[in-house]
């Protein structure tokens, strides 16, 4: 059996039709709505229908288990025949199904199940804190692994790590406020409000991005300010890697499951993988560049002194199988940019000091962007033992208290990661930067490399992307502008702002000025764009504003006659007379090291289109 748990915020459903095996229904059972529940998605399978008792009460034990670790105040079983491609006979489904129904009402539990057989139209909101959705592969002989750690004791245990000492979480009372926030979503403290985050609403209103309703949900159409602004920071991540000694390569974004080393991988990725049907092969789209990267390197030859060694690659796009109901916005797609460096190493040794010069490189990202990252470092608990001074000090890099999560043992293909959060509008993290020490591909998928003996090794491999997907960055940066319109006017980077310099003329007759004006600054590598719409100088500011233009120039006749310029800088929201040259000199200051392209729309306001 597979089942997939959801801890919602509500579940409704409505039945439409009926398949040839529906079961009999009365009218009550048509439609439903759940608030706090539980749904356990369910799909029974051909391998249940010999133990169907044990499958249920394995299944009951999982589903209790995780009833009360989110504290929910329903359970709903859905009949969801997705999850499998092995699926069992309807009557084995049926009396399974309802079997566990019974088992949970007999607990009183408050249990309902949706009726199976139907053609049926659902909405499921989920909460988005850690245990709010969780698949699981139950069987006959045992229940899952997860469960048995629960009940052992063997769980995840969370410290705070800071200037060398590692403490219990109630020991640091002055924490900060991003901290303490990205602490209750970690241990599943934080409720979720419902509301849309702020950047769904900025990145329409400032014409970067909106839903595209033709494409599956989680897919974006980009307007050319947002196009813009992905194309800056993919260049941004391309010199940050580039300029470190990674070689930029280019892979397919499509797999074949037939290839054990990929289907092996893919399926620590559960139930997200996106899945393309048709012809005779089983095909996956990448969730990162991990199988392309990997193939790459199993087919090179590599030895001790090419070591360490990186490959970059822009994936555009990497595809997750979000659920529908948690796909929001730049936050959660189920299409999406990620920058991927995929590092060998030769051992532990070389792959810590990596990781430490990776950690450098993911905190200067936070700092370009003006964005606040609170960090988590996860680790096993063998791993922590083993190399305590290398985490303590891995830690110290940081600079401020760092959220430590010690796993019992190792599920996954790393000994241990860092991630950086930002922290959105709603309190809630978004994950940006990552690192990741990867002991399992190497081998997997048979890269090697001869040492200094002339042996051959399989290496350690970092995964490292330095600043998570670009639409989450994107996200960070709309989100942290919504926190500060609260005291200030909200912005982007300069490097980033779509137009860096607007320039008003008063009258035509200053039309002539303002074009000379404006070509020396694109001659300075500055984007600039004229208003000339004929509309008041007033409306023409606060039209500037509010596409949050950082320097607003007025042109007139004092200008024309060779007086400074009069700028509204929006940083400060300061008026100041200046120079041409003295403005350029400002802006080549600010933006210098960061990337540059034109900008992408007509120079004159009045020739472009309103998306």
């Amino acid at each position: 059996m597979r089942i997939l748990l959801i801890h919602s915020d509500h579940l409704k459903y409505q039945t439409k039709s009926k398949t040839r095996i529906a079961e009999k229904i009365s009218e009550n059972k048509k439609k439903g709505e759940f608030q706090n529940a539980l749904v356990v998605f369910t799909a029974v399978e051909k391998e249940d229908e010999p133990k169907p008792e044990e499958v249920a009460e394995n299944a009951v034990n999982e589903i209790i288990n995780v009833f009360r670790n989110v504290k929910a105040e329903n359970i709903v079983i859905y009949p969801y025949a997705h999850l499998s491609s092995s699926l069992g006979s309807p009557e084995s489904a049926k009396k399974i199904l309802n079997n566990l129904e019974s088992k949970l009402a007999k607990m009183d539990l408050p249990v309902s199940r949706v009726p199976f057989g139907w053609y049926k139209s659902f909405e499921v909101s989920c909460k988005g804190h850690p245990l709010s959705e969780l698949s699981r592969s139950i069987t006959p002989e045992s229940t899952p692994k997860e469960e048995e750690n629960v009940e052992k004791g063997e769980k995840s245990h969370f410290f705070i790590l800071y200037d060398g000492e590692c403490a219990d979480l109630d020991q640091f009372s002055d924490l900060n406020q991003d901290m303490n926030k990205l602490i209750d979503y970690e241990l599943g403290r934080g409720e979720s409000s419902g509301e849309e985050p702020p950047h769904v609403k900025l990145m329409r209103e400032k014409k970067l991005a909106d839903y595209e309703p033709s494409a599956d949900v989680g897919h974006l159409r980009w307007y050319p300010k947002g196009r813009l602004i992905r194309d800056l920071l993919s260049d941004y991540v391309y010199t940050l890697v580039t300029d470190r000694g990674a070689m930029p390569v280019e892979t397919p974004i499509m797999y074949d499951l037939a290839d054990d080393a990929i289907r092996v991988h893919a399926e620590k990725f559960g139930e997200r993988q996106y899945r393309m049907g048709g012809g005779k092969k089983d095909l996956m789209l990448r969730y990162a560049c991990c199988f392309g990267a990997f193939r790459v390197l199993s087919d090179s030859f590599l030895t001790w002194k090419n070591l360490p060694v990186g490959i970059y690659e822009l994936s555009t796009y990497s595809f997750r199988l979000e659920k529908k109901g948690e796909v929001v916005g730049l936050k959660r797609l189920r299409g999406f940019t990620m920058p991927d460096l995929h590092t060998v190493c030769a051992d532990l040794t070389q792959s810590m000091e990596e990781f430490q010069k990776q950690i450098d490189m993911c905190k200067k990202t936070g700092e370009d962007l003006k964005v606040n990252y609170e960090v988590i470092f996860r680790t096993t608990a063998e791993f922590m033992q083993e190399n305590k001074d290398w985490i303590h000090h891995a830690a110290q890099k940081i600079g401020k208290p760092v959220l430590l999560e010690i796993l019992p043992e190792r599920k996954h293909y790393w000994i241990c990661k860092m991630d950086f959060a930002a922290i959105d509008y709603l309190g809630r993290p978004i994950e940006n930067p990552t690192i990741q020490m990867d002991v399992e591909s190497g081998e997997r998928f048979g890269i090697t490399y001869i040492d200094q003996k002339e042996h051959e090794n399989h290496p350690i491999i970092l995964h490292c992307s330095p600043t998570g997907s670009i639409e989450r960055v994107i996200c960070s940066l709309l989100e942290k502008s919504a926190l500060d319109m609260k005291e200030k006017a909200p912005m982007l980077p300069l490097w980033l702002a779509p137009t860096q310099v607007r320039i008003i003329p008063i009258a035509e007759r200053h039309l002539e000025y303002v074009a000379k004006l404006a070509q020396e600054l694109r001659d300075a590598h500055i984007r600039v764009d004229v208003d000339d719409r004929p509309e008041t100088v007033g409306k023409k500011i606060r039209n500037a504003g509010g596409e949050w233009v950082p320097f607003v120039v007025v042109i007139g006749d004092r200008e024309l006659e060779g007086a400074e310029l009069t700028i509204n800088v929006r940083e400060t929201g300061q008026k100041v007379s200046m120079g041409l040259k003295e403005l350029i000199d400002i802006i080549q200051l600010e933006t210098k090291g960061m990337p540059y392209r034109p900008l992408p729309l007509p120079l004159n306001i009045s020739r472009r289109i309103n998306f």
